[in-house]
């Protein structure tokens, strides 16, 4: 019987044979098209390429770190005027002051923040002068002295004779500071003033008294040099009425008395903030 196989043609055999040859050429010994030496120079050429770009890179580093200073920013007129924060961290709240579970986070919020200020460790730091900036020249790394901020001094908002900071009587207490700026020195007389948007005012209780921010505590010299540096805090004690309960109240603080900006309609939190509480009963 007859085979029905086919057979490859000499044509085939070259084409497969030269495909071959592509790959590794045993007569020439190249592999893909180059000898042993070409790929050496190739590799050669790219190894001192790659590490002349990564010595380039590593020297553009080493000249840019040259130019840093390790205590103060170099670049800083992005925030030449500080923002206002809220504690608790909340622009939103809500509670019903007869059952303690709704407000025990916002309670637990401000006595967690005010462990730093308490009086025993704030005896640590000095009793500064009053309404005087506290400059300190030193030595490069040299620590900078902090001036006191006593937990005490917020009186009725301190959490001391009241631990719920008035959450619990419906007159709720929240605590206002403003970010760090290193070598920040305020002109004027810089305080918070509160207004709550709406007709009826609401009476409102500022610790410590008038909401003031202390020139003593200016200038912050940076983290690494001011270690024990706390913020100046103002407390503000809303003095709600029956009226008041039920409904929901639009507070906006304000930096006022300084050259500090707090009316810039691109950052809302630029020397204010503005937030909401509904204390129900």
């Amino acid at each position: 019987m007859a085979s029905n196989e086919v057979k490859p043609t000499a044509k085939e055999d070259e084409n497969a044979g030269n495909w071959k040859d592509s790959i590794f050429n045993p007569r020439t010994g190249e592999f893909c098209g180059r000898t042993a030496k070409s790929w050496g120079l190739i590799l050669l050429f790219y190894l001192v390429f790659y590490a002349f770009l990564a010595g380039m890179f590593v020297l553009t580093i080493w000249v840019m770190l040259l130019t840093l200073d390790d205590y103060v920013p170099k670049y800083r007129d992005r925030v030449p005027h500080p923002g206002l924060v809220i504690r608790p961290k909340q622009l939103d709240m809500l509670f019903n002051r007869s059952q303690p579970l709704q407000f025990s986070t916002y309670v637990q919020t401000l006595e967690s923040y005010l462990q730093q200020y308490n009086d025993t460790e704030q005896e640590r730091n000095e009793a500064c002068t009053a309404g005087v900036y506290f400059e300190q020249e030193g030595e490069v790394g040299e620590q900078r002295k902090a001036c006191q901020f006593k937990r005490s001094s917020l009186s009725r908002c301190s959490g001391l004779s009241d631990s719920t900071f008035g959450y619990a009587e419906g007159r709720p207490c929240v605590l206002l500071k403003m970010n760090r700026i290193i070598g920040l020195k305020p002109r004027g007389d810089p305080y918070v003033n509160c207004t709550a948007k709406r007709d009826n005012p609401i009476q409102m209780q500022y610790f410590p008294s008038e909401g003031h921010f202390d020139k003593m505590y200016f200038p912050y010299y940076g983290n690494k040099l001011h270690e024990r540096y706390v913020q100046p805090v103002v407390a503000v004690k809303l003095l709600l009425n029956k009226e008041d309960y039920n409904t929901e109240l639009t507070i906006e603080c304000r930096i006022e008395g300084s050259d500090l900006r707090n009316n810039d309609d691109r950052d809302k939190f630029l020397g204010r903030v503005t937030f909401r509480i509904t204390v129900k009963e």
